[in-house]
């Protein structure tokens, strides 16, 4: 009824902490593609900025809306067993 954690735990999952004890080097990646390297609480390899939509083209800013929000599918029809021959699978059935 012994259980043995090692250290392999935090290398098959993350770490579960709400605060971390240092700071960690990151790369942050700017908006226009320039990179900054700095300091994070939180263990990450890379942070993106949010894009500021509102200095994009309309046409550029529509299609970003429209991936990010894509329709909703259109309704299937749904099959119907009219046309399906039950005598041919008769066999499979329990008696």
């Amino acid at each position: 009824a012994c259980v043995r954690n090692n250290s392999n735990r935090a290398a098959i999952s993350h770490l579960h902490r709400q605060l971390y004890g240092r700071l960690y080097p990151v790369l942050l990646v700017n908006t226009d593609g320039s990179t900054v390297r700095l300091r994070y609480s939180e263990p990450k390899r890379i942070l993106m900025m949010p894009l500021d939509s509102n200095t994009l083209p309309e046409a550029e800013r529509k299609a970003r809306l429209r991936r990010h929000f894509p329709s909703k599918p259109k309704a299937k029809e749904e099959e119907t067993f009219e046309g399906i021959d039950l005598d041919t699978y008769k066999k499979f059935w329990k008696k």
